[in-house]
């Protein structure tokens, strides 16, 4: 599986704001791999704006369809008007491993239900808009042995086909490679092996 997540080092925040009805939206997002990693940008946009009305939030600390670690919160707004909304932009657009917190600062005038939810989510695709980016590729691991004569060329053809070259443990026999193989992508070596013109052995770790 391929997908996006935010291009974000740990505890940096990506922001955007928007008005709407003299009310102030401010959208923090963040690279949320772990639930721990969005508590942390919960804690600090707290922080920061200790007086706002409300500090709403959504996550999805997984690839996007992610169904165990994920959440909203209204956090004293209408039941439903702003965490569900904020989960719902976040779920459509199909980036994974991400956290948001709307900060409101209440601007006087009533919203009601329907454009608390509107304002929510349009403060999120705000944030969506300009948010940086990266591929996840989710792999599996394989080991892949050849003699110590072929590990340049096997390295080569690694480099070649954007495979990783995750660890190399070396003993009489030659050279162990763990490599980084794309579920997405079906196993096929024969293009090292006609290169080396032998057999290779693959162990799935």
């Amino acid at each position: 599986m391929r997908y996006r997540v935010p291009d974000l080092a740990p505890e940096t925040w990506h922001t955007a704001e928007i008005d709407v009805e003299k009310s102030q939206f401010l959208a923090w997002m963040c690279h949320a791999p772990t639930t721990d990693a969005f508590d942390a940008l919960l804690q600090a946009a707290k922080a920061a704006h200790p007086n706002a009305s409300h500090h709403c939030t959504a996550f999805i600390a997984g690839p996007p369809g992610e169904q165990t670690h994920i959440g909203f919160s209204d956090d004293g707004e209408p039941g439903g008007t702003a965490g569900r909304p904020m989960f719902q932009a976040l779920q459509g657009s199909q980036i994974g491993e991400i956290g948001c917190v709307v900060i409101r600062y209440f601007g006087g005038t009533k919203l009601g239900t329907g454009g608390l939810a509107r304002a929510y989510a349009q403060a999120v695709n705000a944030g969506l808009e300009t948010l940086p980016t990266q591929e996840v590729v989710e792999r599996d691991s394989y080991l892949l042995k050849v003699s110590f004569a072929h590990e340049a060329q096997a390295r080569a053809w690694c480099d070649e086909q954007a495979l990783p070259v995750q660890q190399a443990e070396y003993d009489g026999n030659g050279v162990s490679l763990t490599i980084g193989w794309p579920r997405d992508v079906e196993l096929d070596i024969r293009g090292l092996e006609n290169r080396l013109k032998t057999a290779i052995e693959l162990q799935r770790t």
